[in-house]
């Protein structure tokens, strides 16, 4: 989102006082539950999908901001899968936006629109050809974003000194909300994009990737032209347009230097060179625990934005404020989180994953936040030790709702406003962590789903699997208790002299987590549904207590 989550504010009441607690969601797809036609066009692969596979987005964009509206084409590549059931090709491109014409080959394409699709009609030479390209002319007033970034669309406002400001914030809505393409999670550009934006000449336009050509025209506009040569999400490009100033380093990566550069408003240029020295703490962090920074080729670049954040790949959104925490607060209420920026250290996060690894279904969505959510208590932990990290990632607990499951309906673009996938999923995996109970072997595991899945898009299932067999722990249940039920797990036991009877309750049918238990020291137990025994001798019961890094919920029932 975005932020991969990208962000949210919400407000809670904390025991024994009155406070203010943030709490981070990505931009949220509302939904009733009763799902449509369109909700299955829009969110799954349709047979006008499955035939082709996007190979490039070649983007062009000129938005007018005093008529808050755009024009622009795309110019898609794309290969042939199956021949022999092409010519049907589904683009989306939201409302009230509207294609103007399709040319393929010289020729113009005829199409038919439905809703926020478009069904493309090809001729039957299409079927002899292993790929193609079509070029879509478009235009019109794009949806607005009221509330950036949690409601998607475009922004067209103003910095502090009064001078246009435009940009877009998309995930979940969809980039169909602003460019025609095939708005699926599950199928990038694998040969990249580029972005050419035209805006007014006293502006700076910026865009994903590199900065491949600049020129001036005769309109008293300038023509921005960006690249990337990685796959990228259709929802990360983004174009952003200001008075922009710039700087650029080198950080001394894993795969050698990595080009950072920093884009933010004018005025704002002093106090960003000082809090985007973050920047540097965050690459040496992640790169430690997840691997080489996944987009050598394309840069890092943080980039000012007039909302939170968002995980734009190679093009972070950053609109913090410049200060510590999110929005001057701390998620976690521990005070641990006011010493770093969240929004610098969690949308950087997404690039490994969310950017690098990217869900095919939206339902799928907790690979991106939950795996970032936990990078903050990684970061944490680089810098200011194991026990701080437990007390940060104790501490998100109170955000957890467990109102719905974290993993949502597949084949619709449907992606409930809840909190879990963050707060929850990153328990989960501290949790999964001190049943691995080898910290070696557990950031093996983070580096090996970056490198296993670099640049590719995957299920719940493979980043599941993937995880138990490294680990040589069947975690199939435990998944299952977090991302697929609302319920916690409860350790229920029993306390008689020296007997200790213990079980999992609350939890899904065969759950078997290990656990921890202290009483003179810290003992591996492997609780079931049903009851079992432990001797305490002779260390005896007086200090007995679960593991708290473990999130669970315990009682002590009647003898």
């Amino acid at each position: 989102m975005k932020m991969h989550y990208t962000l949210k504010p919400a407000f809670m009441l904390m025991l024994l006082m009155l406070a203010i607690s943030p709490v981070m969601i990505a931009q949220r797809v509302e939904h009733s539950g009763k799902f449509t036609h369109a909700d299955t066009v829009r969110g799954s692969l349709t047979p006008e999908r499955a035939w082709w596979d996007v190979l490039r987005y070649d983007l062009e964009v000129r938005p007018d901001f005093l008529t808050k509206s755009i024009q622009g084409s795309n110019t898609i590549e794309f290969k042939i899968v199956n021949a022999a059931a092409a010519g049907r090709m589904q683009i989306d491109m939201r409302q009230p936006l509207t294609i103007d014409s399709i040319s393929y080959m010289n020729t113009s394409l005829t199409y038919k629109r439905e809703g926020n699709a478009y069904y493309v009609n090809f001729p039957k030479e299409i079927r002899t050809k292993h790929s193609a390209r079509i070029k879509i002319y478009y235009s019109g007033k794009p949806l607005e974003s009221l509330n950036p970034p949690w409601t998607g669309g475009w922004i067209f406002t103003r910095d502090k000194l009064g001078r246009p400001w435009m940009t877009v914030a998309c995930e979940g809505l969809g980039a169909s909300a602003w460019y025609p393409c095939k708005d699926w999670l599950g199928d990038e550009p694998d040969s990249g994009a580029t972005l050419t934006i035209t805006a007014p000449d006293t502006l700076v336009a910026v865009g994903n990737g590199r900065l491949i050509d600049k020129k001036m025209n005769s309109d008293h506009s300038a023509t921005f032209k960006w690249a990337v040569i990685n796959p990228i999400n259709n929802y990360n490009i983004v174009p952003y347009i200001g008075k922009y100033l710039s700087w650029e380093k080198k950080y001394p990566g894993e795969k050698g230097e990595l080009d950072c550069s920093y884009w933010v408003i004018d005025y704002n240029l002093d106090i960003a060179k000082r809090t985007f020295l973050v920047a540097d703490s965050m690459l040496k962090c992640f790169e430690f625990w997840f691997g080489p920074y996944p987009f050598y080729e394309d840069g890092y670049k943080l980039v000012e934005a007039p909302y939170y954040g968002m995980e734009h790949q190679s093009a972070i959104a950053y609109g913090n404020g410049f200060r510590g925490g999110y929005d001057g607060r701390d998620v976690s209420g521990t005070g641990l989180g006011m010493a770093w920026d969240f929004i610098i250290v969690h949308e950087s996060g997404h690039e490994w994953f969310g950017n690098n690894i990217t869900a095919k279904d939206i339902g799928d969505q907790w690979i991106h936040e939950t795996f970032t959510s936990y990078s903050e208590t990684l970061f944490v932990e680089y810098y200011y030790g194991k026990q701080a990290a437990n007390q940060y990632n104790m501490g998100i607990r109170k955000n957890i709702l467990n109102k719905i499951p974290i993993i949502h309906p597949y084949g619709v673009n449907n992606e409930p406003s809840d909190n879990d996938e963050y707060y929850k999923g990153s328990n989960m995996l501290h949790t999964i962590r001190q049943v691995i109970a080898n910290d070696t072997l557990f950031r093996q595991i983070l580096r090996g789903l970056n490198k296993t899945f670099y640049h590719q898009t995957v299920t719940a299932n493979q980043i599941e699997n993937y995880i138990s067999s490294q680990a040589k722990i069947n975690f199939s249940k435990v998944f299952d208790q977090y991302l697929r039920s609302v319920l916690v797990p409860m350790f229920e036991y029993k306390l008689d002299g020296y007997s200790l009877s213990y079980r999992w309750s609350n939890c899904v049918p065969g759950f078997n987590m290990p656990l921890d238990i202290v009483f003179k020291g810290k003992r591996r137990i492997y609780p079931t549904t049903a009851w079992q025994n432990l001797n305490l001798y002779p260390e005896g019961n007086s200090d007995f207590h679960v593991d708290p890094t473990y999130y669970i919920l315990s009682r002590q029932v009647n003898k």
